[in-house]
């Protein structure tokens, strides 16, 4: 809901710090790998109970996720190359492989310490494994019907009420209350769950 317009003002800023990451030894690739590494971190920790120091990597994994597309646009920029859409396909399987694991990393933590019920975390999963066959499924379509929509990301994304920007902030919120982390989900779960009915509408009248 709020990517569209948080997005023009975070930019310049991921601009600015993915110039001052820009090493040989950093690569966009290895950004995403430290996503990745980060995020299955988090879930570990979180299933370990260690709340805080999972709130840390949860939030090292997204700043990662945030600097791997501006350094790959840097680079491309300053040699010139087209984007081979390898970094976008590396970004999202990682995303995805992130997602669902910290949402487990909660859900196994939050039931051994509080006995929190599991059932809010499956429909969290449930409502994600409908956003993404959505979103897979419009940017394969769109690609080769010519109807991409473009916003500088590797695949065509419908807009929604849970975007990324909702999904850091509520994954935080489970690790800083993690004693009420199952009502956060029921309610997260619920949003999720109309934002992807509001993209498969949205994604039909799009390929009319």
């Amino acid at each position: 809901m709020f990517d569209a317009m948080l997005r023009p003002r975070t930019s310049p800023l991921l601009d600015r710090m993915a110039s001052a990451v820009d090493r040989p030894w950093v690569t966009p690739d290895r950004l995403t790998g430290l996503n990745l590494v980060m995020g299955l971190g988090s879930a570990g920790l979180a299933a370990a109970q260690w709340w805080f120091p999972a709130l840390a990597a949860w939030l090292l994994c997204r700043l990662a996720d945030g600097l791997d597309g501006p350094l790959g646009r840097l680079r491309r920029g300053r040699s010139g190359q087209e984007d081979p859409g390898r970094g976008g396909f590396w970004d999202i399987s990682a995303d995805f492989v992130v997602y669902g694991a910290t949402v487990v990393g909660v859900a196994v933590g939050a039931t051994a310490a509080f006995g929190a019920p599991w059932l809010p975390f499956l429909l969290v999963l449930f409502s994600y494994y409908i956003n993404g066959a959505v979103l897979l499924a419009f940017s394969s379509i769109a690609e080769k019907t010519g109807r991409q929509l473009d916003d500088g990301r590797s695949l065509s994304f419908l807009g929604g009420l849970a975007e990324g920007a909702e999904t850091v902030v509520v994954h935080s919120l489970w690790l800083i209350f993690p004693d009420r982390a199952w009502v956060i989900a029921a309610v997260w779960a619920l949003l999720v769950g109309v934002s992807a009915a509001h993209r498969i509408l949205a994604g039909y009248r799009a390929l009319s």
